[in-house]
């Protein structure tokens, strides 16, 4: 069998998506020891992989941004076609991402084989099974053509020692005497995110009982995180507001010393699982069959399964279809609290 040494693996699409890939990128450094790896994503997401052993480098893709035009990605394969690749592996299903792949003519590239557009734009194609497989595997099926077979690798994320660094000056002068539980009620979709108020019920509920929340939010969430805080009331010296306050590798290294974490079905999810963290996944219009779930015996994922509405789209509207939004009004903070107090020893 052919032996790589350039590998470029395409994943462009949201964070968590990115970190998903984390299987297929151990599976190919496996089978290619010697290969040089390197991991496209989404601008902004990049320095999250930047400690990850299997990656030689991993390269920013502005697609919101410089490189938002198909003229653009048209260009960008060009130059890749340079570079010296020897396989071309996509698991982004977008016209953009095929027009990069085809214009690098790199001898070998493997992408889905939908839509249609992605058999002229690469050298082999394979089934997603979208309906049969969760995501990991529907990854691992890309590498199938290059004999890689078997159960998918761990996911295990491996960060930067600046942000572990960071994170461990932190735990060392907050002194923490207690359990330690991180909230972070944002999404980037409005109907993933459970009510302010029922984070804020668990924000009471844990400092009640002995511990220290951490509150997490992203660019632009910072007024909900302000809000889940203000409504707990809860006493100060046990809830401390990070918002804004992290890089994106730091916000992993933090989520990895917690000893429990609540959260949206969301990209800080999926940093929380690949390191382990037990946890409570609040899935609202997404479903766990969709198959962007967290693994591990640590993660516990909790769904209104009653509602034949569900899903109601890949990711989640701006506003429930329906307008009730029972899937997440109905996932009550007792339930939540019940799931979430054993894991955090309270």
């Amino acid at each position: 069998m052919r032996e790589y040494k350039k590998i470029a693996v395409w994943q462009t699409a949201f964070l968590g998506d990115a970190v998903l890939t984390l299987p297929l990128l151990r599976a190919l450094k496996d089978r290619y020891p010697d290969a040089e790896i390197h991991f496209f994503v989404r601008a902004g997401v990049q320095s999250v992989f930047e400690g990850q052993p299997e990656i030689a480098q991993v390269r920013p893709f502005a697609k919101r941004g410089a490189q938002k035009s198909l003229n653009a990605a048209v260009r960008l394969g060009w130059e890749l076609g340079r570079e010296g690749f020897d396989l071309w592996i996509s698991t982004h299903t977008s016209l953009r991402s095929a027009l990069v792949a085809g214009a690098t003519g790199i001898k070998r590239r493997i992408g889905y084989n939908r839509p249609w557009y992605n058999r002229l734009a690469y050298t082999e194609t394979v089934d997603r099974r979208f309906n049969e497989l969760p995501e990991i595997e529907r990854l691992m099926e890309l590498v199938r053509p290059l004999g890689i077979d078997g159960p998918a690798p761990e996911a295990r994320l491996v960060l930067p020692e600046k942000a572990r660094q960071a994170a461990d000056r932190f735990w060392e002068t907050s002194g923490f005497d207690r359990p330690v539980l991180g909230v972070h009620p944002g999404s980037t979709w409005p109907t993933k995110c459970w009510p302010v108020d029922y984070f804020s019920e668990i924000v009471r509920r844990a400092a009640d009982g002995g511990a220290h929340v951490l509150v997490f939010a992203g660019p632009g969430e910072e007024e909900v995180a302000a809000q889940v805080i203000d409504r707990a009331q809860a006493d100060p010296n046990r809830v401390t507001n990070l918002a804004g306050q992290l890089t994106l590798p730091e916000l992993a290294a933090y989520l990895g010393r917690l000893d429990a974490y609540l959260t949206n079905d969301s990209g800080p999810m999926h940093l929380a699982w690949t390191q382990d963290v037990p946890l409570v996944a609040l899935f609202g219009p997404t479903v766990k069959a969709l198959g962007f779930f967290p693994r591990g015996d640590n993660s516990t994922v909790l769904e209104n399964e009653g509602l034949a509405c569900r899903p109601c789209g890949l990711h989640g509207p701006k506003k429930c279809p329906e307008g009730h939004f029972k899937c997440m009004r109905e996932l009550t903070p007792d339930r939540v609290w019940d799931a979430l107090r054993g894991k955090l020893g309270v």
